[in-house]
């Protein structure tokens, strides 16, 4: 006789995520979000082998916004399949991982934008290019799955880059390892980046809401194994980010 203490609990035993975010219910934070209109289009690529479904944050920032899409996928044969669409991609900007020099008139900016050979424009350039942006693009996973995005979507090298200035590390903190100081959640970033774009300051505040909301119900629940986790994550992006995204023209 099977004594039922030690019986391994089945796939029906495990309750249902959200069926909106896809969250835990536990962790599930979605249910006060009410999806802002804006008038650039929020594009996020996510990697298929990012399985954070606790603390990732790609389906929560797509939550905010009327006019975003979130793909899962690692290559698109170009901008429009990804969107789909027909769009022009003249008028979009990837979240740039790679290394940027700024300028010290660029440097307390909130968002730079970049050429493709990863120069910042002269001011007038940056404001014209950014008042005519039609969309975004962030590519979403760890350091070394958004790496994989970038070289195997060759189309985001013709794009415009943008970099941001975060005013504050990742909200994160210990709970999820970054790279880089100015490494920051899928939805810190947006919220940054969609702030500045498009000028207005109701933008920020749910979506940075939102992430604390879901971080303070992770720290109340949990689970032991994320620190092992984190440190095997970070070995395996460890290395020289900065010169592998560099991309060779």
């Amino acid at each position: 006789m099977t004594d039922p203490k030690n019986t391994a609990p089945t796939e029906v035993d495990v309750e249902p995520p959200c069926p909106r975010c896809d969250k835990p219910l536990e962790l599930c934070v979605c249910t006060s979000i009410v999806p802002l209109a804006t008038r650039r289009h929020i594009l996020i690529l996510q990697h298929p082998q990012e399985h954070d479904r606790e603390l990732g944050t790609a389906k929560l920032t797509a939550l905010h916004f009327k006019n975003a899409t979130l793909k899962v996928g690692l290559s698109w044969p170009n901008l429009a399949k990804a969107v789909g669409r027909p769009v022009e991609a003249r008028r979009w900007a990837v979240l740039y991982l790679g290394p940027a020099k700024l300028p010290p008139e660029a440097q307390n900016r909130p968002v730079v934008l970049l050429d493709r050979t990863n120069k910042p424009l002269d001011l007038q350039g940056q404001q014209l290019v950014l008042d005519d942006l039609e969309g975004i693009i962030l590519l979403d996973g760890s350091w070394s799955q958004a790496k994989t995005l970038w070289w195997r979507n060759a189309w985001l090298l013709k794009s415009w880059r943008i970099v941001l200035n975060p005013p504050r590390p990742s909200r994160y903190g210990r709970l999820r390892k970054e790279p880089r100081r100015e490494s920051v959640a899928t939805i810190e970033a947006t919220a940054q980046i969609m702030a500045a774009l498009e000028n207005r300051s109701d933008i920020a505040p749910p979506l940075i809401a939102s992430f604390e909301a879901l971080l303070g119900k992770f720290r109340a629940v949990k689970r032991p194994a994320r620190a092992r986790a984190n440190a095997a994550d970070l070995a395996a992006d460890s290395g020289s980010p900065d010169e592998t995204l560099s991309p060779v023209e």
